[in-house]
């Protein structure tokens, strides 16, 4: 296991607690020696460069700028095929097929919900991947050095409670495994702690001890994984399709797996577009935190191939997979099932289970390490670098999803919508709000070396730290996603008027809230600076790309 990094490794020159005013002269980065301790320290080679300008409190290996990108469109393929394959995304995928309308209006809401996702994942995509910074740095030029921890903060929180969610489910999975193989594991299921069996002890641990340590052995060991595991998914998932569909007869395969009384045109309209937020929402977290694997895109250019190969393509291709999966379940085991681990179990042969199980556990690990858990590394990191490393963000993360016992409240609907659904209500302000602040009053400049100064004269020192609209922004689109995510539940069950349906675009609503707040504030009290694109400490986005060599990006 690799020691922790120093916070000044010996030998190396201190780092400025102020950075010079105004446009300093370009700083040289701090060599081959630096770069030799950091390997010693267990950094990985392609860790941040740090300059001797940068301030310590804003600063470590993991938050600093690239020394090299690497990522090429299929490693980006590989993260969308570790988000989507997992038994979320089954059920999601197989739930739309089951609100009632029409097979062709579920094909066009899943086809218009990920094209929605992969442009905005391509805007959130790029000022990440042109500087080379993660999801909370980049917030630093629109919120200001301190107050992108509003942001970071909100959504490390969200990435807690689902990476203890997700570990749970994985857990399910495991325990199925347990039950077929192990003689005296049904023992196990009668004593309980704090809501959970023993057997739900044991699995819920070896996962969580497994993640950790995947997690802790750096960015190209998950790199590697996802690499790999998504593929592996897919090749179960087309067996599993083979299987049913062949035990069923291909002619008793349905796409259709509508319920219910038929709906009219126009009454199925509405459930259109549910289904078309309800994709998007899915996708939600990871797409406001994308830019934490953009960085390491070797271009825009590949970032955008992986998210099309990813999304579209790919998502499209996985639901086929599963309503293929879902339909044969009515003739072979007489229910309709769309979770697969019940699916799974329904087959009942040890080699079904064993591989079944395994390729689950693998799917939710997946998802967990690139949703739940990269995300609140950078999160906390960015709170207090020099106290808190990657390793250490991501294991503060690890420990409060086991103190919030998510088998206890998952289950609990109201626990849910009332804690999760404030929280993920604002993930459409923040993503309005970064993307105003980079596109609209940005104009796609960047100032790298200014994200990393704690200089009152830096361009994004603002007013003590925060940038008062962004700030402003997002109390006030905040307040607003909130309430239409939480108070139409609360109506209805007061037994008021029903507008439930509300609920559901609480993300766009948020989204477009926060873009045009920030902006109407910005144009009547500019915070932001206006940049020159000829400066060569400037990112300029909307100029030809070129990778990231050494410290700042080149304009």
């Amino acid at each position: 296991m690799p020691a922790p990094q120093p916070e000044t490794p010996p030998g190396v020159t201190p780092l400025a607690t102020t950075a010079p005013a105004a446009d300093p002269a370009p700083s040289a980065p701090l060599g081959a020696h630096h770069h030799d301790l950091v390997q010693a320290a267990g950094m990985p080679v392609g860790a941040g460069e740090i300059k001797v300008t940068y301030d310590p409190r804003l600063t470590n290996e993991d938050l600093a700028p690239l020394r090299k990108q690497t990522w090429s469109s299929y490693n980006i393929f590989a993260f969308w095929m570790s988000d989507v394959h997992s038994v979320g995304g089954y059920v999601t995928a197989g739930s739309l097929f089951a609100l009632g309308i029409a097979s062709w209006q579920v094909l066009v809401a899943l086809v218009v919900g990920i094209l929605i996702v992969q442009v905005f994942c391509n805007l959130v995509a790029k000022p990440s991947q042109r500087t080379s910074v993660p999801y909370p740095v980049i917030n630093r030029a629109v919120f200001g050095v301190l107050g992108a921890n509003i942001p970071a903060i909100i959504r490390g929180l969200i990435a807690v409670a689902w990476y203890g969610v997700q570990t749970f489910l994985a857990a399910e999975s495991l325990n199925i495994v347990f039950l077929k193989f192990v003689p005296g594991a049904e023992a196990l299921l009668a004593p309980t702690f704090v809501g959970l069996n023993a057997l739900g002890w044991i699995s819920y641990a070896i996962l969580w001890c497994a993640q950790a340590a995947l997690f802790w052995n750096g960015m190209e060991t998950i790199r590697r994984f996802i690499d790999w595991a998504g593929p592996a998914v897919y090749v179960v998932m087309i067996v599993l399709a083979i299987y049913l569909a062949s035990e069923a007869g291909w002619s008793n395969i349905s796409l259709n797996l509508s319920t219910g009384e038929p709906m009219s045109f126009a009454a199925s309209i509405p459930v259109m577009f549910s289904a078309i937020a309800l994709v998007v929402s899915y996708f939600s977290g990871p797409m406001l935190n994308f830019g934490d694997f953009s960085r390491y895109g070797r271009s825009f250019a590949a970032v955008k191939k992986g998210n099309l190969l990813g999304l579209p393509i790919n998502f499209l291709f996985f639901s086929l997979l599963t309503v293929v999966c879902a339909s044969a379940t009515v003739p072979v085991f007489g229910e309709l099932l769309t979770d697969p681990i019940r699916t799974v179990e329904a087959i009942d042969t040890p080699f079904a289970i064993l591989l079944g199980g395994l390729t689950f556990v693998t799917a939710t690990v997946g998802i967990n390490i690139v949703a739940n858990f990269i995300s609140p590394a950078f999160d906390f990191s960015n709170v207090s670098p020099q106290r808190i490393s990657w390793r250490t963000g991501g294991m503060i993360a690890a420990v409060g999803s086991v103190l919030l016992t998510p088998w206890n409240w998952y289950s609990n609907d109201d626990a849910i919508h009332y804690t999760l659904g404030v929280l993920g209500a604002l993930i459409g302000p923040l993503f309005g709000i970064l993307i105003a602040g980079y596109y609209v009053i940005g104009k796609q400049r960047v100032h790298v070396d200014d994200m990393f100064t704690m200089s009152p004269t830096g361009r994004y020192f603002y007013t003590r730290g925060y940038n008062r609209n962004a700030v402003a922004a997002v109390v006030g689109s905040g307040l607003v996603a909130v309430g239409t995510a939480v108070l139409p539940k609360l109506v209805a069950d007061l037994g008021l008027v029903d507008v439930t349906w509300i609920a559901s675009y609480s993300w766009f609503i948020g989204c477009g809230l926060g873009f045009a707040v920030f902006t109407w504030l910005e144009r009547r009290n500019p915070q932001m600076p206006v940049l020159d694109a000829d400066d060569p400490h400037v990112s300029d986005g909307t100029r030809d790309e070129r990778a990231v060599t050494s410290g700042t990006v080149p304009a």
